[in-house]
C-alpha cells in the first residue's frame, strides 16, 4: 500500500507544462494478488497454485500459466517499449517489519545514481533475485532498482515522504522536471550491504526481540529469545554477521523455518551463516 500511495503522490505533484520527456506510472498490474492483499496471486492452469509474479519477469507471452502470460504482455507490449529508466517500488515481505532500503546493482553507473539519490539508510547492493522485474529490464539494457517501502499491507505515513523525495531527485537530476535536487543518500548515512543474511526460527513460540530496525549488530549477538506457552526458553538466536537489522518479525508468534530477521552486511560473513535467498 506505501509503495502505491507513494507513485500516486509523486504523480499528483508533477506539471507537465515544466516537464522535458516523459513519466510513466503502472498500478495494480498483479490484480488477483491486490484484491487478495497478498503478494501471490492464484493460477488452476496445472491444478490451483499460488504464484508469485515478481518471480516471473520478463514473463511468457504464450507460457504455462496466467501470471507469466500476464507478465510476458505487460512487459513487451508496455513496460519495455516506453522505458529508458525505471523504479520498482515495493515494501517488505508480509511478516516482517522493513527498513527503508533499496535492492540493485551498484555496479551499473544509474542504478547507483538513481539509488543514491534518495536518503534511505539502507542499500543492498545486489541483482537479487531471479525473475523480479527490475532484473528483465536491466537484463534489457534499461537501468533500474527496487526500492522497499517498509511492510506489507500497511499505509507508512513516514516512510513515504522519503521515497517521494527520492523520485523526485531522480527526475531533477536527469532534467525531467527543473529544481534543485534535496536530501540524498549521503544525508542519510547510508548503509551498503552486499548480502541479507536471514536468521531463521527452529522452533515454535512466542518471541521476544532485543533489537530494531538499523541497529548494528556482531557475529555472535544475542538478538531474540523464543518461550513457550510456559514461559520457558526454548530457543535462543544470535547474529551470523556483522551488519544492520534490515527486516524484523513483525508477529509475536511464529513456527519453525519462518524468518525471525534479516541483517544486511558488507563483510564477510562467518562461516555456516546462509545469504537470503526468498
Amino acid at each position: 500500500m506505501s509503495s502505491v500511495h507513494t507513485v500516486q503522490k509523486v504523480m499528483s505533484q508533477l506539471n507537465p507544462a515544466e516537464m522535458s520527456g516523459t513519466v510513466m506510472a503502472v498500478l495494480d498490474i498483479a490484480r488477483p494478488a491486490m484484491e487478495s492483499m497478498q503478494r501471490r496471486w492464484p493460477s488452476s492452469g496445472r491444478g490451483l497454485e499460488l504464484i508469485d509474479m515478481n518471480r516471473e519477469w520478463p514473463g511468457n507471452e504464450n507460457g504455462f500459466s496466467a501470471v507469466s502470460r500476464q507478465a510476458g504482455l505487460v512487459f513487451n507490449r508496455l513496460l519495455r517499449p516506453n522505458t529508458d529508466m525505471a523504479m520498482d517500488f515495493h515494501t517488505g515481505t508480509t511478516g516482517l517489519d522493513a527498513s527503508a532500503f533499496h535492492i540493485g546493482d551498484m555496479s551499473i553507473p544509474d542504478v547507483k545514481t538513481m539509488m543514491m539519490l534518495f536518503p534511505v539508510p539502507q542499500i543492498w547492493d545486489n541483482a537479487a533475485y531471479p525473475g523480479l522485474l527490475h532484473n528483465a529490464y536491466v537484463d534489457a539494457g534499461i537501468p533500474c532498482f527496487t526500492p522497499e517501502i517498509g511492510a506489507a499491507r500497511r499505509l507508512d505515513l513516514d516512510l513515504i515522504p522519503i521515497f517521494i523525495e527520492g523520485t523526485m531527485n531522480v527526475f531533477k537530476h536527469y532534467g525531467v522536471i527543473p529544481g534543485k535536487v534535496g536530501r540524498t543518500a549521503a544525508d542519510a548515512n547510508v548503509y551498503i550491504g552486499k548480502s541479507a543474511f536471514p536468521v531463521l526460527l527452529t522452533h515454535g513460540g512466542f518471541i521476544e526481540l532485543f533489537v530494531k530496525l538499523n541497529d548494528k549488530v556482531t557475529p555472535g549477538q544475542r538478538v531474540a529469545v523464543q518461550r513457550n506457552a510456559f514461559g520457558e526458553v526454548v530457543a535462543e538466536y544470535t547474529s551470523p554477521v556483522n551488519g544492520q537489522i534490515g527486516g524484523l518479525r513483525s508477529e509475536a508468534t511464529s513456527e519453525p523455518g519462518n524468518v525471525l530477521m534479516f541483517i544486511l552486511s558488507s563483510g564477510a560473513p562467518v562461516p555456516g551463516a546462509a545469504p537470503y535467498a526468498e
